[in-house]
């Protein structure tokens, strides 16, 4: 199915998997898949979904207000900075050795046992529903290619995720953008 993403569509997909790391989120949700739709400004979703009100800063929050941080991670970080540890400072020194990001993966077991170190983290169902309908959407519309406003299709379709839940709270008209995304892609006459 990847082997039909336009390049927008992968970095979307690639997008998601950041925003689920730079959260210290272990599955990659619809949220995350939003977030990779809204952090690509160019693109058409981040475009329509910007005129109805909802950009990447919105849905980040939102994401954030719907996902807290655990109780134990503030906790543990209160009390490594009560005795002068500087987290950010050693974040960044981590960062600069490991790459972005290398902290926030969980460990790994490998078929061994032995702790492996990966930067993939997986989807969880919602989105791999998503990415599915996203694919029908394509079908349906008789593209040959999967766009990032198919995603956004199958992110909308799906509906049970928090991707959903950031468009409701954000009183978001789904089927308004839907009725956008799909004028906009029959617009569109590109293979990717």
């Amino acid at each position: 199915m990847f082997e039909r993403f336009t390049s927008e569509a992968r970095q979307a997909v690639k997008l998601a998997q950041q925003n689920a790391r730079r959260l210290n989120h272990h599955l990659v949700g619809t949220e995350h898949v939003l977030l990779g739709l809204l952090d690509q400004p160019e693109s058409d979703s981040a475009e329509i979904l910007g005129r109805h009100g909802l950009d990447h800063d919105r849905a980040s929050r939102a994401v954030m207000d719907l996902v807290p941080r655990t109780p134990k991670d503030a906790l543990d970080a209160e009390a490594l900075e009560s005795i002068g540890i500087d987290l950010s400072a050693i974040r960044d020194r981590v960062e600069a050795a490991f790459g972005p990001g290398a902290l926030d993966r969980p460990p790994q077991r490998g078929h061994r046992g032995g702790l492996i170190s990966g930067r993939h983290i997986p989807f969880s169902p919602r989105a791999k529903k998503a990415l599915e309908l996203s694919l029908r959407e394509a079908v349906a519309l008789k593209h040959g290619y999967i766009g990032d406003g198919h995603i956004l299709l199958g992110v909308l379709r799906e509906g049970q995720g928090l991707g959903s839940r950031v468009l409701a709270d954000a009183e978001i008209d789904t089927e308004a953008v839907r009725r956008e995304v799909v004028l906009r892609l029959g617009t569109r006459r590109k293979a990717g």
